[in-house]
């Protein structure tokens, strides 16, 4: 097994896609520290990991505080004695649109999102170095970080950030020998399951049904097990090089998102006041201006459902 002798964290891990991250991680032959604010969910998901013959541990804490990163560090340390893969996967959704957004709704998305996977990363970090274990930094992106998402202010933003902070990480932990990367995953999830469009898809996958093709290869949207494969890839030596990347995975389909980059760069002698811009902006970005936002092909008729 790939990941015999390593340990893992895996943040968020009591159901859905963390959970599929932490059994993929435990299968590969990887200890797992499974995290979540339910005890009972976190019980049952190292029950499930034991069962496959792996081990794990819990640790019911919400992510976020850096007291919670303390301890899901000290835990791996004290059980399974070191900490090689840390798995930033724990969140909630507040959405709203920008107008009806209240500070708690935006706080509380970023302090989970953002603030916890900075404060997990920042322990793990500080433990891999002292300990010069070539580690591995894996954060969870979304599509919503990349383009942008009606009535997700809070939750692009995160997600956004956690793609910079990789970068930045990518950078600041290479001579350590610690990889750090964002998967981008798209699957059916609690959060998918409440957009119609995918509903053919949730539907087929909690039936326990394959995910029709047009799903997994025109949407590249599969299920959660789909996505738990790169997670274990990069959690690998294999994946020693792959570090800094935003890679997105669903369905059928394997992405690596670019970074940003210029697509449009003009000069003008003496700067570009006013009176300038509005001469020649239109001109100057040539029609390159960026679009916002996910757009989807048409369902096919057989994959239609009625709406309210």
């Amino acid at each position: 097994m790939s990941l015999e002798g390593k340990v893992a964290i895996v943040t968020g891990s009591g159901r859905g896609l963390g959970l599929s991250y932490a059994r993929e991680l435990a299968r590969q032959g990887a200890a797992v520290v499974v995290n979540d604010v339910d005890a009972q969910i976190a019980a049952s998901a190292v029950a499930a990991i034991e069962a496959d013959g792996g081990r794990a541990v819990a640790v019911v804490a919400p992510v976020g505080p850096t007291e919670t990163a303390k301890q899901l560090v000290q835990t791996a340390v004290d059980t399974f004695g070191r900490l090689d893969i840390l798995v930033t996967n724990a969140g909630v959704l507040r959405d709203t649109v920008l107008w009806k957004m209240s500070d708690d709704d935006f706080d509380t998305v970023i302090g989970v999102h953002l603030r916890g996977t900075f404060t997990c990363v920042r322990e793990a970090a500080i433990y891999m170095r002292e300990h010069e274990i070539p580690g591995r930094i894996i954060t969870i992106g979304s599509p919503t970080g990349q383009r942008g998402n009606f009535g997700q202010t809070n939750y692009a933003a995160a997600k956004a950030g956690i793609v910079g902070m990789v970068r930045t990480w990518a950078l600041e932990l290479k001579r350590a020998g610690i990889t750090a990367n964002a998967v981008i995953p798209v699957a059916a999830t609690a959060m998918t399951a409440t957009v119609p469009y995918f509903a053919a898809a949730v539907e087929a996958d909690a039936a326990g049904e394959p995910v029709p093709a047009f799903f997994r290869h025109d949407l590249g949207f599969g299920t959660a097990d789909d996505v738990a494969g790169l997670i274990a890839y990069l959690a690998s030596d294999e994946a020693a090089g792959v570090t800094g990347q935003a890679i997105g995975i669903g369905g059928d389909r394997l992405q690596l998102w670019s970074h940003p980059e210029a697509v449009v760069t003009e000069y003008h002698e003496g700067g570009w006041s006013y009176d300038v811009l509005t001469e020649r902006f239109p001109a100057a970005t040539g029609g390159s201006l960026q679009g916002v936002g996910e757009k989807f092909p048409p369902l096919p008729e057989d994959l239609q459902r009625p709406t309210a």
